[in-house]
């Protein structure tokens, strides 16, 4: 239990003084006597007064307790830190045990493994061939994995454990409990009074001069199916505020295909042999529109009605990114369902929907280790979507979407100037809420398109289209009301070097000298800047932090997902030994080519070389 050393108070002894004078015989008359006292009493209130109205700083403002210890408020100025299975003890929980200590001792930097991981081909074609594979793959789920609290901890309202957070799932979780509410400063008790002004944040760190591209060669492909992909757990309850979502299943569940409530879902089904409801154009199966669905969808009233195309999620009529990946999952339900259905024909409509349903999340979680996070992290060991190779460790099967992943997430930096289809230049004002793009070149020609056309760097700052800086203000804005705490603390929680000032923060020395005049102190520097305008990482798509953060909440919420449990993971979850094998050997290309008339080029990775590349259909104008 801690208390700080309260500031001395002097008072002058003006009574001694009195006294020594009348025993010294000097003659002072009552009156006299009586307005000394009243004037000693005056002063004595006011200096009390003066020393009870100075503030009192709650200690946990300080952030004290360091190694995901909890500070715990006791009194006005008390604390204490609780630094249970935390690995350490002390007043801040700064000492390591006698584990501790030796697991430090041998754990490499965070850069150190990185390099590791993405030098010395000849090493890990050796590995990617040996049973080595599977033992640095479990060893790759479970580290990062139990960074991620399960059950979660706290929410926007709760700033400690409660059963409210736990079970009220209509809140994003926390990692770190809010910014306490009575705190000098916006971020505890670093860095200016006052926040800068988020407008002049993007406009001068964030909008793009010059598009950067992916040093990793990322796409478009890549980009679209962020976005698509993630937008099934990532969706705020903007009603209610950005502290809820209105992801009940928090984790992939497939809802942005086939709609997040059940009301939904049963409009886009067809209610026959387990498919949803489709359209057929120039012999070619697309989504529905909303005059056959009556759904409801977000697009602008410029959009004539037979173009409004009814998807699992209603934004996604947004780009024709969103739109193909949508069309590429409804036509692999209704094969998969074909498939299905001669393997069982006595299965009713019923067991071939939920059946398939577990079939394309099984897909769509191998597609994201393999390849998509595959193509994000550069590492050379073949990452390996394999549910039983923690089946012998402790491992919770749920998972809850937190606050900071869902801000994480936000890469708008991905999106280029423009987007060049069967070479044809699309500016956003032709490309936004655009199906006919689809319909009219078709799913081969934007796949090829898009496999070829490289995303931007996300990390770096300066690399985010004009056309988005409402959505980053935006980000921004939230994280203050939701009082997200500082870069460092998150630092600092995924078990990452602190940055001691923004020169170390950043190789950009006029950018950190603008960053430094603005917040005042890299401690109160915030956590959705800090992501994208740290330094990044030699050659890669962004910097240190927003890999050793993102990845825990991606691999925590793929392997917590119940497909992956022992119950589940098993042949005849997925209909038998056909849909298991569907599942175990998914791949982007599968995706594209079985639901296609030819197949294009088709990776998240932009081709190398046009080498060996499949030909391309004749161009059609728009």
């Amino acid at each position: 239990m801690h208390r700080p050393t309260p500031a001395a108070t002097v008072i002058p002894d003006m009574m001694s003084s009195w006294e020594a004078n009348v025993s010294l015989g000097v003659k002072t008359s009552t009156s006299t006597c009586v307005f000394i006292l009243l004037l000693l009493l005056l002063l004595d209130v006011s200096l009390l007064a003066g020393a009870t109205s100075s503030p009192v700083v709650n200690p946990c403002c300080h952030y004290p307790c360091e190694n995901s210890g909890m500070c715990v408020r006791f009194g006005a100025d008390r604390f204490d830190c609780d630094c249970t299975r935390t690995g350490y003890h002390g007043e801040n929980c700064t000492i390591p045990e006698f584990w501790t200590r030796i697991h430090l001792l041998l754990k490499p930097s965070p850069d150190t493994v990185h390099y590791l991981l993405t030098h010395f081909h000849w090493l890990w074609d050796l590995i990617n061939n040996s049973f080595l594979r599977n033992i640095l793959m479990r060893v790759v789920l479970t580290v990062r994995s139990n960074f991620i609290p399960s059950p979660p901890t706290f929410n926007s309202k709760y700033g400690y454990l409660s059963w409210e957070s736990y079970y009220n799932i209509s809140y994003y979780t926390r990692l770190l409990p809010p910014v306490p509410e009575d705190c000098p400063t916006p971020m505890g008790t670093k860095g200016k009074a006052v926040l800068p002004d988020p407008k002049v944040l993007v406009e001068r760190f964030l909008i793009r001069k010059k598009f950067r591209p992916d040093p990793q060669g990322a796409n478009l492909m890549f980009a679209f199916f962020a976005q698509h992909f993630t937008h099934q757990f990532f969706k705020t309850h903007h009603r209610m505020g950005p502290a809820f979502t209105r992801a009940v299943a928090h984790g992939v569940d497939a809802g942005h295909i086939y709609g997040d409530n059940l009301e939904r879902q049963l409009q886009l089904r067809l209610h026959q042999d387990g498919k949803l409801k489709y359209q057929v154009i120039a012999g070619q199966m697309f989504p529905p529109t909303t005059q056959e669905v009556p759904i409801t969808m977000s697009y602008p009233g410029t959009v004539p009605d037979h173009q409004r195309l009814a998807l699992g999620q209603e934004v996604f009529g947004l780009l024709p990114g969103l739109t193909l990946y949508s069309t590429l999952w409804l036509r692999e339900h209704n094969r998969v369902c074909d498939i299905l259905k001669e393997v069982h024909p006595t299965w009713g409509d019923e067991q071939l929907f939920q059946t398939t349903r577990l079939i394309i999340i099984g897909e769509t979680i191998r597609i994201v280790i393999e390849e998509y996070v595959q193509q994000l992290s550069g590492y050379l060991l073949n990452l390996k979507f394999d549910p039983t190779l923690i089946f012998n460790d402790q491992f919770q099967y749920s998972n809850r979407i937190s606050l900071e992943f869902n801000h994480l997430y936000h890469w708008h930096p991905l999106m280029p100037d423009s987007f060049l289809v069967d070479g044809q230049d699309l500016t956003y004002p032709n490309f936004l809420f655009n199906t006919s793009v689809l319909l009219h070149f078709g799913v081969e020609k934007l796949v090829d398109a898009f496999s070829r056309q490289q995303a931007g760097q996300i990390g770096g700052g300066q690399n985010i289209h004009q056309r988005l800086q409402n959505v980053v203000e935006l980000v921004i804005k939230e994280s203050r009301e939701l009082r997200v705490q500082p870069f460092n603390e998150y630092r600092k929680k995924f078990e990452l070097k602190p940055y001691n000032s923004f020169y170390e923060f950043t190789d950009d020395k006029e950018l950190a000298r603008q960053l430094e005049e603005l917040y005042g102190d890299i401690d109160a520097l915030e956590f959705y800047p800090g992501l994208l305008l740290e330094k990044t990482r030699h050659s890669a798509i962004f910097g240190e932090s927003m890999v050793e953060m993102g990845a825990p909440f991606s691999l925590k919420g793929l392997l917590g997902n119940p497909i992956c449990s022992p119950v589940y993971w098993k042949p005849s979850t997925f209909g038998g030994a056909v849909g298991f094998d569907i599942v175990n050997s998914a791949t982007l290309e599968r995706l594209v080519c079985q639901n296609s008339r030819w197949c294009p080029y088709v990776s998240f990775h932009v081709p190398h070389s046009d080498v060996d590349l499949p030909p391309r259909e004749p161009t059609t104008e728009l």
